[in-house]
């Protein structure tokens, strides 16, 4: 049977379709070459634990296959995230409980197909972001294990760059998310706060938190944070998609970069910066240096402020027992004591203000491009300065969930001693799919391989899935680009998907004493194909757009060429009494040119 270690989401997908009945030994199989001594794990499924999750999903498989989009996939947790059955410990062993019931995004991601195969090692009550903070050990780096391997999601970003799982979850406050992602050359979503449900998984900062998505695509890692997300009316802080952010960034995106960028004297660190900027314009986009001070400010805030107290609830009595604490963690969390309710309100009101500074800014352009971490240490540079080193690798991190923004995470060109040294793009709330869509691209582009596998990216790239947040409209006329209407769509943050033709069963036609002019498509079995393009517009803005439409025009449903049907322009047939066909010329652009051809 073919070896499973760094097989992507669909490799997976294609390794079952040809062993349908293998699942049970296909992981029996993997699990058998892991072990707990491997610091990256705490807790590993056993033969019954595997085969309770597996036998349902044979029948489940058999009866409705679409139904399973992660069927028979292994999976990683993070161990402050429950999972019934299994401990929880958040990396202190006499905190350990035994979880009754799954983490809400743990249940999604099983009833979607996916199979727990073991808990991970983390900075303990993810207080970290370093990998070295656990009773258990510390985790190192997947390139040179002289390393850190970053954290407090250690654990998960190293089973996931060794291929060792399909994808796994860890949880991000303050960047665990992302920086064990860079460090590792992997991908780390972390999604805009209140689309994955915290229930189940034990706080860190309970406002500030969220759980995370390690892969090694970015096409992995946003089809599992679909299957894992979602409303959930248990969890006082989830939210909904209110269906107003873009599909997608422009083709050539206007990316912010820190005018001035910190890198703490890491000439390394500097030159893969610099070579992922080259990059980036390489690519299309366009990059321009802002004033990072409000960012700097309120990522200062996150450790050395009132919101550190948020930390000190979650830990509660175990404050009392520090000798079973970590010292570092200890001594963090134990300082929230020291600030009143004057303090954290003050806190409140600063962290608002910046807020709004940085989302003002961050209007202005497609989305915020940083360094995921200025700079990495060793294990043994970490016991010197655990805490002034850990800060630095909260540099680009630290200000993203106070500011209520999405990011992720990306591999990027390495650092001259061989160690990976990722970027991170970030952009308002709810930008997580127009994200990936810039992550996807830039992966495509960049020759790097799956994590610490070694093995190439994938030579045929998947889609990321349809999106219920968005409605795909196909324009025939005055909506096209460059043309008169073309702004109802772009100030709706509209994406252009792709210039294509309707079925072979539509009449086109200039309708009579329009402003601007605009044509009139009408099915008909005798008609021809027409070039439309295609625009993907969110969802709660598509009411405004149809509102704008006059008579005689008005939205239904257009058939595509490749037996797709997407909304689209039609016409009131009382409206062709006065207009002109021009369905030979098989689309508007034509007409138009023909037209200004005659009167020259």
């Amino acid at each position: 049977m073919a070896l499973t270690t760094g097989f992507t989401l669909q490799d997976w997908q294609h390794h079952y379709q040809q062993h349908p009945d293998s699942v049970l030994s296909t992981l029996e199989s993997l699990l058998s070459g892991l072990s707990t001594a491997d610091n990256a794990w705490l807790y590993l499924a056993s033969p019954a634990q595997l085969r309770a999750q597996v036998e349902p999903l044979l029948a489940a498989w058999q009866q409705n296959p679409a139904s399973l989009p992660l069927f028979g996939v292994p999976f990683a947790v993070k161990d402050n995230i429950d999972v019934a059955g299994w401990p929880t410990s958040a990396a202190c062993p006499t905190f350990t409980y035994q979880a009754t019931a799954d983490a809400t995004a743990v249940a999604r991601l099983k009833a979607a197909g996916a199979v727990v195969i073991g808990k991970t090692n983390l900075d303990q009550f993810a207080t970290g972001l370093v990998g070295t903070r656990s009773p258990f050990g510390a985790v190192s780096n997947t390139f040179n294990p002289e390393y850190v391997s970053g954290g407090s999601s250690s654990g998960s970003a190293s089973v996931t760059a060794r291929g060792l799982v399909g994808f796994a979850l860890g949880t991000d406050t303050a960047g665990s998310g992302r920086v064990p992602a860079g460090f590792n050359n992997i991908v780390g979503l972390k999604p805009t706060k209140g689309w994955l449900s915290a229930t189940g998984m034990l706080p860190a900062c309970r406002l500030n938190d969220t759980i995370s998505i390690f892969a090694l695509t970015v096409e992995d890692a946003f089809l599992v944070a679909s299957c894992a997300g979602g409303y959930d009316s248990q969890d006082a802080y989830s939210r909904a998609d209110p269906g107003l952010a873009p599909a997608a960034l422009s083709a050539a995106p206007r990316l912010a970069i820190p005018a001035v960028p910190e890198f703490f004297g890491d000439a390394q660190a500097a030159a893969a910066w610099e070579a992922a900027l080259a990059e980036l314009t390489a690519g299309g986009a366009t990059l321009h240096p802002i004033d990072f001070a409000p960012f700097h400010q309120l990522a200062e805030q996150l450790y050395y402020g009132p919101w550190v107290a948020e930390r000190t609830v979650a830990v509660g009595d175990m404050l009392n027992r520090p000798e079973e604490m970590d010292p570092v963690v200890y001594g963090i969390v134990n300082s929230g004591h020291n600030y009143s309710a004057v303090d954290t309100f003050k806190a409140e009101y600063l962290r608002a203000e910046l807020t709004r500074q940085i989302q003002q800014t961050l209007r202005q352009f497609d989305a915020l491009v940083v360094p995921t971490s200025p700079t990495i240490h060793t294990l043994e540079e970490m016991k010197q300065e655990p805490v002034r080193y850990n800060s630095q690798f909260g540099t680009y991190t630290n200000f993203t969930n106070l500011a209520d923004l999405s990011a992720l995470a990306l591999p990027g060109p390495f650092r001259a001693d061989g160690l990976p040294a990722g970027i991170t793009v970030i952009a308002s709330a709810w930008y997580d799919r127009a994200l990936a869509e810039f992550g996807r691209r830039w992966q495509q582009q960049q020759p790097l391989s799956l994590g610490a596998t070694g093995l190439p990216q994938p030579a045929s790239r998947t889609s990321l899935p349809a999106s219920p947040l968005h409605v795909r409209v196909a324009v025939v006329g005055a909506h096209l680009t460059g043309m008169p209407l073309n702004h109802q769509l772009t100030r709706r943050d509209a994406v252009l998907v792709e210039e294509t033709t309707t079925a072979a069963c539509y009449r086109l036609y200039a309708l009579a004493n329009t402003t601007p002019a605009k044509p009139g498509l009408v099915k008909d079995s005798a008609g021809a194909a027409i070039t439309v393009e295609l625009w993907d517009i969110p969802l709660a803005r598509f009411g405004e757009f149809v509102a704008e439409i006059p008579a005689p025009l008005g939205i239904g449903t257009l058939e595509l060429a490749d037996g797709r049907t997407v909304k689209g322009f039609i016409c009131e047939p009382a409206a062709l009494a006065e207009a002109t066909e021009i369905t030979a010329f098989g689309g508007w652009r034509n007409w138009l040119a023909r037209q200004e051809t005659s009167h020259v």
